[in-house]
């Protein structure tokens, strides 16, 4: 997840702040850009407008106003007249500051791989070197199953006393809306041991959010299963690939193939070592546009280098702060020490377990309180 500072330039008069809240759009079916559009609006009337879960845009109270507006789907002159009468500034120069922030945002939008700060004249602010509001994401582990044969220490059974209830996430999923995070991962475990993975995705989804999911994909072989999970909104999903196993890599030919971002992790081992640049490579070839990468420990870390630069080499672009397995060794994380960068963990994103227990991150075990317990303040406060 990027972070791009964007003020306007422009000084005006202060005005009363619009309403605090999280504002939602999403791109009708018939636009080929399909995207979405979360504007968390702060007390003090800055905002963040997140651009299809993927980039921050820190936004000044005008700046706010505007991006309300562009969410709102408000015509150009009605925009006009009503920052010209709360700014007493000339109606065509609203026009024009308007067109010019909505330009920019739906050229980031149409070309998301073009550079915001060089070309189109935003500030880059240094990712969670400032603690936002709310988190952007809630990464929900809704079980600790893991499939029969599986490693035991993949998931920290011992560490839940219970798995919450169906109507118990549904509401976690509600908090975590009305208080602005506008993103939830479903991991575990295995996600898709739980029969209401498909209805909790739903949930998620008919309030608004942004949606994915982190599993090892076994079960989307499955078509019928598949397709129940894109029939509720689902928006992306990470496939924990094990390329030993062939069902493995049919499922995710059936993922690739669908309307849905698909990512894969491949964790590197001192045993698969030898393996993973061949795995590139089948990957490329089938389709694959995103890849996780982590490692068991830091003496793989040239590697796992050297695996960074044969993904950039196939145009298989990194993805580093979704959920992965319990790693801190990734090729994001190497590149950066040093630099002052700041964790996107208890920061950017938080962690539930599957009894409700929250954490910064994944495999952090700091409990900072119970999410059905405990009141939002006091565990964002903690975090």
């Amino acid at each position: 997840m990027s972070s791009i500072f964007a003020p306007l330039q422009r000084l005006f008069t202060s005005a009363h702040p619009i309403q605090p809240g999280i504002y939602h759009y999403q791109s009708p079916p018939d636009d080929p850009r399909n995207y979405r559009l979360h504007l968390r609006v702060e007390n003090d009337g800055s905002a963040i407008l997140i651009v299809n879960a993927a980039t921050v845009l820190h936004l000044n109270q005008t700046a706010a106003e505007y991006a309300y507006y562009f969410v709102k789907n408000t015509p150009v002159n009605e925009v006009a007249r009503r920052v010209s009468r709360r700014y007493s500034v000339d109606a065509s120069q609203a026009a024009q500051d308007y067109h010019n922030l909505t330009e920019r945002i739906l050229t980031l939008i149409e070309t998301p791989d073009l550079d915001p700060v060089t070309f189109l004249d935003f500030e880059q602010r240094t990712p969670y070197a400032r603690k936002p509001a709310a988190p952007y994401r809630l990464d929900c582990a809704i079980t600790y199953q893991l499939p029969e044969g599986s490693d035991v220490q993949s998931a920290p059974t011992k560490r839940v006393d219970r798995e919450l209830t169906t109507e118990e996430w549904k509401s976690i999923i509600d908090k975590v809306w009305q208080v602005g995070v506008p993103h939830v991962v479903f991991t575990g475990g295995e996600p898709t041991l739980r029969d209401d993975l498909p209805a909790l995705i739903a949930h998620a989804e008919s309030n608004g959010q942004v949606s994915g999911l982190l599993t090892d994909g076994l079960r989307l072989a499955e078509a019928a299963y598949l397709n129940q999970l894109l029939q509720t909104g689902l928006d992306h999903v990470m496939i924990i690939l094990q390329p030993e196993k062939e069902l493995a890599w049919q499922a995710l030919e059936k993922v690739l193939a669908a309307d849905i971002f698909a990512a894969v992790h491949l964790t590197l081992t001192q045993q698969n070592a030898s393996d993973l640049p061949g795995y590139l490579d089948r990957l490329a070839k089938m389709g694959c546009v995103a890849i996780s990468l982590s490692a068991h420990g830091t003496d793989l870390s040239d590697t796992l280098l050297a695996l960074r630069d044969q993904a950039a080499a196939l145009q298989i672009a990194l993805i580093w702060d979704l959920p992965v397995p319990y790693s801190a060794q990734n090729p994001v994380a190497l590149e950066v020490a040093g630099e002052g960068r700041v964790e996107g963990g208890g920061r950017a994103w938080l962690y539930v377990e599957p009894d409700g227990d929250v954490l910064p991150t994944q495999g952090v075990n700091r409990i900072l309180g119970n999410i059905l317990k405990d009141p939002w303040e006091k565990i964002w406060k903690q975090a």
